[in-house]
């Protein structure tokens, strides 16, 4: 069973690559993601990577957890499911359906 880890924190300058090979001396890593802004095409300074296991992705949180990597302190825990349904902070889409009561 595969472990998500979110890493974020990190250096502008920082690849896929550089990712895949930091988390790999710590287990099998299934993917990797650089978040890029959709805008500018540049990195946001944060990522995820996935484990092939939930022991090997303990293994890397305890090894990189605050370790420095390209001059940051990366941060790494387990990733959060995404909730369903995000509307950036709108409740209802800016609508509101009243009913008449008259």
């Amino acid at each position: 069973m595969n472990a998500k880890l979110f890493v974020g924190n990190l250096s502008f300058n920082t690849t896929e690559n550089d990712l895949q090979d930091a988390f790999a001396a710590h287990g099998t890593v299934v993917e990797a993601n650089l978040m890029m802004d959709r805008a500018t095409g540049r990195p946001r300074g944060f990522g995820f990577i996935t484990m092939s296991s939930p022991e090997e992705a303990q293994k890397a949180i305890d090894a990189l957890n605050g370790k420095d990597m390209d001059g940051r302190a990366l941060t790494v825990n387990e990733a959060k499911p995404r909730q369903e349904g995000g509307s950036g902070g709108r409740s209802s889409g800016g609508r509101r359906e009243y009913s008449n009561r008259y």
